[in-house]
């Protein structure tokens, strides 16, 4: 099964500690049951009772302790199991996901720190169930970094005080610690350190989100800090922010698969036993192309974003491909959850609404996870820089092996410098394409052979290389290169069946089609750009029996299969 059914999974590539955990948390969400679960979602309910959850089975000291730093001795930071654990509270509920994904964010600056001291006090506090907070973004600034007006002024032998405000902060209700970054006002050095929200000087100013979390607007106002509360400074508080997010925010896409999952098992189940006109709904081709669409969408969400897994598990200052993967894992999984949704919420129409029925949060909260990490732009911005050496300057690197080993992720916390993301090199994309020879991924080889065309003979300009709106669409083209490259990848370790693959190509040439398309109608695209765009966009195979083969063993099989304890 590619899709996670919590009644049904039974994790055998996690070791008993995890699937315990794994295990442990479904039976939590299913003994609430959907009605608890609306009523405290739609109340705005606090979730204390998951947090004492978490507390009395040190799931969060086991799953977020690095293993130098455990005090138990099944505490690892292992990428694999954290995906895992992402999938289950993004399928039960996008809230129980936040506050687990928000104390990732805040625990990065500290396992990145030299700070031993606090660094083993933090274990202590996971053990004993605290969450976390990262105080980086601004009201006025968002996340922009060097805007930052949170200053930490020195005073003598080594104390200072902290002064400023923090905007849509998440657990800073709540935390053990807030990881907070801002500047020295005397050298203008960033800096991370350490606050506590029960501080008399800590302000905690407003919840700033009607939701079930809390999403903190704060203040700190003459903060008392010492070296002791100092996690990192300069170009190490720099680095840690952005390779926090590297870490941390990768998990978005993983919460919007199993937000997806779920919409998926009531949508199918609701129309397979609605009959309309004499005939039940899914027994309507329209429906039935609607469905297998949304299912080969979710399906190559989580093959995409479970090789990308691999990537970051083994990623090395030699090796840092992941940097690529990351944002796609961010921005097109996680656009592509929302794409999921709307396709479900065609068929089911009007249900979708209904107060008793978890699709009501999804259609929601889908929403959130692509604005979570700022916006597209900003990840497609990131994206483009890897664009030349993946096409034109491939390396020779070893095959990367499925990661669900029970092994610590020690890279993730010394990553070092965030700089030369344009030197990067990945293998060639093509040995993947290669392996298979499928209708469709043939036709979308051809797409990418034409892509290329145009990157050597119509290469943007120096106005349309400003143009943000130009390059956007240039870079969906480039997205769908190396999503569909690690999802081949993916299958092929999963042995998934040909027919799945070959029909999530199917919606690929048309995604590229489309892009293709938006480039030759931009306003200042070329008359050579354009001629190339026209031979960019394809029909896929038709093949009604692959059809018919996808929509009757994986999709309209899920009928029934799975629904939430009451």
């Amino acid at each position: 099964m590619i899709l996670l059914n919590p009644k049904k999974e039974k994790f055998d590539h996690l070791d008993p500690r995890s699937r315990e955990i794994m295990e442990k948390t479904i039976e939590f969400f299913e003994t609430k049951g959907k009605g608890k679960l609306k009523q405290d979602y739609n109340d705005r309910v606090w979730y204390a009772d998951f947090l004492d959850f978490v507390k009395e089975n040190r799931i969060f000291a086991d799953l977020l302790t690095p293993t130098a730093y455990a005090t138990g001795a099944e505490g690892r930071w292992d990428t694999s199991r954290i995906c895992d654990f992402n999938e289950i509270l993004g399928f039960y509920g996008l809230a129980y996901w936040y506050t687990w994904q928000v104390t990732i964010l805040g625990l990065g600056p500290i396992w990145m720190s030299p700070n031993e001291a606090i660094k083993k006090r933090t274990a202590k506090m996971l053990e004993n169930g605290g969450i976390f907070a990262f105080g980086l973004s601004e009201k006025a600034h968002g996340a922009d970094l060097y805007s930052s007006e949170m200053s930490l002024t020195p005073l003598d032998k080594g104390k200072y005080v902290a002064d400023g405000g923090k905007y849509y902060i998440g657990n800073a209700n709540e935390a053990a610690i807030v990881s907070t970054f801002g500047k020295n006002s005397e050298t203008d050095e960033y800096v991370f350190f350490a606050a506590d929200p029960k501080h008399e000087n800590y302000d905690l100013v407003k919840n700033v989100v009607d939701w079930q979390s809390y999403v903190a607007e704060y203040a700190l106002n003459g903060y008392p800090i010492t070296e002791a509360d100092i996690l990192s400074t300069g170009r190490d508080a720099w680095d840690s922010a952005l390779n926090t997010i590297n870490v941390g925010k990768f998990n978005l896409g993983w919460a919007s698969i199993g937000i997806a999952t779920h919409a998926f098992y009531e949508a199918i189940t609701h129309a397979a036993h609605r009959n309309l006109y004499g005939k039940f709904v899914t027994d309507f081709p329209h429906i039935q192309q609607i469905f297998v669409d949304a299912y080969t969408r979710l399906a190559a969400m989580k093959l995409f974003a479970r090789r990308a897994t691999d990537y970051m598990r083994s990623a090395s200052a030699e090796d840092r491909r992941y940097l690529l993967y990351n944002p796609m894992v961010k921005m097109k999984v996680t656009t592509q959850g929302e794409e999921v949704i709307n396709l479900l919420w065609d068929v089911i129409a009007a249900r979708g609404f209904e107060k008793d029925v978890y699709f009501e949060n999804a259609a929601k909260d889908i929403r959130a996870l692509p604005k979570l990490e700022g916006t597209v732009h900003v990840n497609m911005a990131l994206i483009i820089k890897f664009m030349a050496n993946f096409f034109f300057n491939p390396a020779e690197f070893p095959v990367i092996p499925k990661r669900n080993d029970a092994a610590n992720d020690d890279f993730l916390f010394s990553q070092g410098p965030t700089r030369g993301l344009g030197k990067i090199q990945f293998h060639d994309f093509a040995i993947a394409y290669d392996s298979i020879d499928l209708a469709n991924a043939n036709i979308f080889k051809t797409q990418v052979a034409v892509l290329k065309e145009f990157l050597v003979t119509a290469t943007p300009d120096k106005d349309q290389a400003k143009d943000i709106d130009f390059l956007l669409s240039l870079g969906e083209l480039f997205t769908l290169v190396a999503y569909g490259q690690l999802i081949i990848e993916e299958a092929a370790l999963e042995k998934i069946d040909d027919a799945i693959v070959d029909q999530i190509f199917d919606f690929m040439v048309r995604d590229f089609s489309k892009y293709a398309l938006q480039i030759y109608s931009k306003p200042s695209s070329t008359e050579i750009q354009r001629e190339l765009c026209m031979k960019m966009i394809a029909k896929p195979a038709v093949n009604p029996e692959r059809f018919q083969s996808v929509w009757q063993q994986y999709v309209y099989s899920l009928t029934d299969t799975y629904e939430m304890n009451p």
